[in-house]
């Protein structure tokens, strides 16, 4: 799917120069990669200390039982 963008220059030339991307196009399609992967991370993070743990709970009891 084409579509255009308007991205500061700058930018995209300093992006360039730290990987080492055959086009444009290959730099924005990591970058969006990198950012989905991100967020997906930053939801993670998100669930810690909402789920609750049966303190009573025998691991390694479960273990022996396989």
């Amino acid at each position: 799917m084409a579509t255009p963008l308007n991205i500061n220059e700058a930018l995209l030339q300093e992006a360039l120069a730290l990987e080492d991307h055959a086009s444009i196009d290959s730099l924005v399609e990591t970058a969006l990669r990198e950012y989905i992967q991100r967020r997906k991370r930053l939801k993670v993070l998100e669930l810690f200390g909402t789920i609750d743990y049966d303190g009573n709970y025998d691991y390694k009891h479960q273990r022996q039982q396989t």
